[in-house]
């Protein structure tokens, strides 16, 4: 009984959190005295995913470079069948959580996404998740035979662990697609919100977007990507792409830094999984500040280039 990580990849290049399912699906599979076989599809360069404990890599070359939900669940389906597994684990980002509920129906799997960390007892299959947009957690029971487990981001962390590992081309049968990829447009050379250890957000409180030139000059200083509040995003302040909360995009990053934003229950719900969060906000009883770890009470455009200039020294001093 193998286990089967399914690993992201963009432009044939592993995403971070490829390396984390592989990590987490390497963990559970020495608990349960397994293999991991790691489901690779249009990576240029598969082997890499092998640093992180997996035993076998199934390659997997289409006719389409992009994303495509329906064709991918059969895909991963058909690798699973082949190996005889019973449990696959994917990431929690919307792509996955979009192909793994369809997977689901395909394998007839019991599937838990925003996982947390590795089963809490393996007969019964309990394991812990976040729910009520990372407001609690719940331990949930599998009791089908297959199992879909959907690791949240930054939840478990990357390791690596060494294996003879074995490089095998699976040609899936009957698949195609009917999605057809008209154009796409990404910003390029910046820290994406979904790859990023760290995020630089701001909404309202810079007052204008001629104003956001020190949110990404701190967010360059940091490695980050930017992100904004709704409302920002729905003034035009900043490409929609950016906007971060329950109905944006989720964060779960390591540290979340938060700049002239109250904190409204929307926005505090779609970023709460980050680790460690940062407010400064002028405004003392700013929501924020309740579910901040650490907050500084002040105006962004005193605080903010003190600590770009702060940061700047920092790193001069450490090279």
């Amino acid at each position: 009984m193998a286990i089967v990580v399914y690993t992201e990849t963009e432009k044939g290049r592993f995403k971070k959190n490829a390396f984390e399912v592989a990590s987490y699906a390497r963990a559970l599979a020495d608990e349960l005295d397994t293999t991991v076989t790691a489901l690779c599809i249009n990576a240029d360069h598969p082997t890499q995913i092998g640093v992180n404990g997996v035993d076998k890599v199934l390659t997997v070359h289409t006719d389409y470079d992009y994303f495509e939900a329906n064709s991918h669940a059969e895909i991963v389906a058909q690798a699973a069948a082949q190996e005889a597994a019973q449990i696959i684990i994917v990431s929690s980002s919307a792509d996955a959580k979009y192909m793994a509920s369809i997977l689901s129906i395909k394998t007839h799997a019991g599937y838990v996404p925003n996982v947390v960390g590795l089963p809490i007892n393996l007969t019964p299959f309990v394991i812990k998740h976040t729910v009520f947009s990372n407001k609690a957690f719940s331990n949930t029971t599998i009791s089908s035979e297959m199992k879909i487990i959907g690791v949240s981001n930054n939840a478990f962390g990357v390791y690596e662990k060494n294996k003879d590992l074995k490089v095998e081309d699976f040609i899936p049968t009957k698949v195609s697609t009917k999605v057809t990829q008209i154009s796409l447009e990404k910003v390029t050379g910046k820290a994406t919100i979904a790859d990023a250890d760290v995020v630089v957000s701001a909404g309202r409180g810079l007052k204008g977007p001629e104003n956001w030139g020190m949110v990404e000059e701190l967010a360059e200083i940091l490695g980050a990507a930017t992100a904004c509040s709704k409302p920002v995003s729905d003034m035009g302040w900043r490409p929609h792409s950016e906007h971060v909360g329950q109905t944006g995009k989720p964060v779960a990053t390591n540290l979340y830094i938060a700049i002239g934003i109250s904190g409204a229950i929307q926005h505090l719900a779609g970023v709460n999984s980050s680790k460690v969060k940062v407010v400064i906000n002028t405004d003392p009883d700013a929501p924020f500040f309740k579910a901040a770890d650490y907050g500084i009470i002040g105006d962004a455009f005193e605080v903010v280039p003190q600590l770009i200039k702060k940061l700047k020294k920092f790193k001069s001093s450490s090279i």
